[in-house]
């Protein structure tokens, strides 16, 4: 197969596509677009983008017969067929194909047909700078160069399908930063206009990256890609066999005159070092559900905590073990997560395997309800994989971690590719510890209790404490201010000067009142409540207090009564507890000391 890119029509976002194939089938040739894209588990469709699309053999026109929503099927030819469409791209995402003047991006799974009975087989793939270009466009991917230009733009190679989709392209003005981790050559592409510090982003970058491929043994490329996109307000990332896709805030990245690691630049650096350990995790270690998918429909597992929940784990794990961050720093992120978890009603009526298994029809496909219905595989998850790091560290006397589960995991199924069973995560972890572990999974997997994290922690000297919030936007971690006297059980957002509710939280006071997602906040005792002032007001009550609460619902003012009731204790604060003994205090140093 030989696939040619164009981009006539910038301004119109249409990508153009031309797919030669030398040998069609003889009784007509079945061609299709996934209907998702690996790492992001929601049918997305994306032939619904394809604009145009006819086929020709020869001079002669090919008829073409659409059978599904994703499918065509071309008449029998005798000689090449030559298939031709257009794609909208207009999607500024990481899963998505994007084009305008100044920037082009598209996964492959938005873009290269597939081309039935021929996926095994290998392809060539020519791509061209869009008309216009002066001459100011580079290209960045992680398939492999044929023979290109200076500009990166020219010829290159999948051995398979699977190789095609899973490199996608960033193209545009870049800019590149340039590293060394595990032997091998990282490079970090990146497009939109910014001014970090490329120098320190390499520095820290490089860290991280160590302390991943240490934990494996090797690096499983032969180099490796970041595509970055810097936006004003955007985050997101996804991964790939030999490269990742980044989006993030253009003020997260680190200044030249800036020498510590604000909030912004350290959550950029996890989002990198959530990727890239799935360069491991996922991409090669993966459920067999996942692995045995044609990306044509659903794929079900009860594992994706495994994947996504175990590799936010090591995410800010590799930080602290890298020194990029210090070990207060990673409490401060761990505290967050854990009050995210319990700030959620959900977590108690969802376990995580089922949070995995309805990924496809609830986690992506959130509603005002969600906070109260389901629970976060990746944070949760991530929960898990401490709980189970400790409890093995604390139980064989630092002898075993979740590090040699891992490993083991990846010499059994990562290397050889070989889909992961539904048990043999669990299975592994009991054969490499020596432990009984089937009731601490039957709890955190399986059960919707909490779990006992304040044990674990204190094996390796952390204290844990549960408190109120002092903001109506704590998100846990270390005290600044007062607590709130009383709270809501409520989300809100401004939009155009209202305050409206976006989620009542199950038994809460704003559920119990009557409040309703979509409601307009107005007044409380007859004073007006805005997005500044509701703090503020609600700080004025005391637990107990009947309060007169007055909201828009469409567009009709009804009048609730509120009993303010006192603040949970759903924020987490976590402390190192240097007055522990030496043992203990060895044991932190084990768990968060560098991977050498």
């Amino acid at each position: 197969m030989h696939y040619r890119i164009g981009a006539a029509r910038p301004n119109a976002h249409l990508f153009d596509v031309e797919l030669e194939i030398s040998a069609p089938d003889a009784k007509g040739q079945l061609v299709s677009l996934p209907a998702w894209v690996p790492g992001s588990y929601l049918i997305r469709d994306f032939a619904r983008h394809i604009t145009t699309l006819s086929a020709h053999c020869g001079a002669d026109s090919v008829s073409v017969k659409k059978l599904d929503k994703s499918t065509w099927q071309c008449a029998p030819v005798n000689g090449p067929l030559i298939i031709r469409y257009q794609v909208y791209a207009k999607d500024r995402s990481v899963r998505g194909a994007h084009l305008d003047s100044r920037h082009g991006f598209f996964d492959g799974s938005n873009i290269f047909l597939r081309v039935h009975g021929q996926e095994g087989q290998p392809s060539r793939i020519s791509i061209s700078p869009p008309a216009g270009d002066t001459g100011h466009w580079r290209l960045a991917t992680g398939l492999q160069a044929e023979q290109v230009g200076e500009r990166g733009f020219g010829d290159f190679h999948a051995s398979n399908y699977a190789e095609l989709i899973d490199c996608p392209v960033e193209m545009g003005e870049l800019d590149f930063v340039e590293f060394s981790a595990g032997g091998i050559p990282h490079t970090m592409a990146i497009s939109g206009k910014h001014d970090a510090d490329k120098d320190r982003l390499a520095i820290d970058l490089a860290l991280v990256c160590h302390q991943h491929s240490a934990l494996f043994g090797s690096v499983p490329v032969d180099s490796y890609l970041f595509l970055l996109t810097v936006v004003s307000d955007g985050y997101g990332g996804l991964e790939h066999r030999n490269s990742s896709s980044l989006i993030s805030r253009r003020d997260d990245l680190p200044a030249p005159a800036d020498d510590g690691i604000s909030k912004g630049y350290r959550r950029f650096l996890g989002l990198c070092s959530h990727e890239y350990f799935h360069l491991w995790n996922v991409k090669r270690l993966r459920p067999a559900a996942l692995a045995e998918s044609d990306l044509s429909a659903e794929a079900y597992t009860e594992m994706l905590w495994v994947f996504e929940g175990v590799t936010s784990y090591y995410d800010d794990l590799a930080l602290v073990r890298s020194a990029v961050i210090d070990d207060s720093s990673y409490l401060d992120l761990l505290s967050q997560t854990i009050s995210r978890v319990l700030q959620g009603p959900g977590r108690l009526h969802q376990s995580l395997a089922e949070s995995s298994f309805d990924a496809w029809s609830k986690f992506y496909r959130q509603n005002e309800n969600s906070p109260n219905a389901i629970v976060s595989y990746y944070a949760k998850g991530s929960l898990v994989a401490l709980a189970l790091d400790l409890l093995i560290r604390r139980e064989t006397n630092g002898a075993c971690s979740l590090d040699d589960v891992m490993r083991a995991a990846w010499d059994k199924y990562g290397q050889s590719e070989a889909g992961m069973p539904e048990t043999a995560f669990e299975d592994l972890a009991s054969e490499v510890s020596g432990l009984e572990l089937k009731e601490f999974f039957d709890h955190g997997v399986r059960g919707t209790g909490d779990l006992p994290l304040a044990g674990y922690l204190e094996s390796v000297g952390i204290i844990y404490r549960e408190r109120p919030a002092v903001s109506l936007d704590d998100a846990g971690g270390p005290v600044k201010g007062k607590s709130m006297p009383v709270w809501l059980g409520i989300k809100t957002r401004v939009a155009a000067g209202r305050l409206l509710v976006t989620h009542v939280l199950e038994n809460g006071p704003g559920q119990n009142a009557g409040l309703s997602a979509g409601d307009e906040l107005l007044a409380l005792n007859d004073i007006r409540l805005t997005g500044k002032t509701l703090e503020k007001r609600l700080r004025r009550l005391q637990a107990g207090e009947i309060a007169r609460l007055s909201v828009f619902r469409e567009d009709v003012l009804i009048e609730l009564p509120l009993l303010a009731e006192e603040s949970p204790r759903n924020c987490c604060q976590l402390l190192l507890d240097d007055k522990a003994d030496s043992e203990i205090l060895a044991a932190r140093s084990a768990w968060l000391g560098s991977i050498r």
